[in-house]
């Protein structure tokens, strides 16, 4: 299981909820079968419903549409 506050700290070099998105894809790709989303993304343009976004990616391996 991956956690989110984990993912964020090993990857200081994603800087906006865009490139967390693309990394969640990521992972789900890699084989990884649960994510837990234990914190918010401290991000400028992390939106009101992140948890929602970030879950359907990891689940579709897609990023949403925007």
């Amino acid at each position: 299981m991956a956690k989110l506050s984990e993912l964020v700290i090993a990857h200081p070099e994603i800087v906006s909820f865009d490139d967390l998105e693309r990394l969640v894809v990521n992972l789900a790709e890699t084989g990884d079968l649960f994510l837990e989303l234990d914190v918010k993304p401290d991000y400028e343009n992390t939106p009101r419903n992140w948890a929602w976004i970030l879950e359907s990616a990891f689940y579709r391996r897609t990023p949403h549409d925007k």
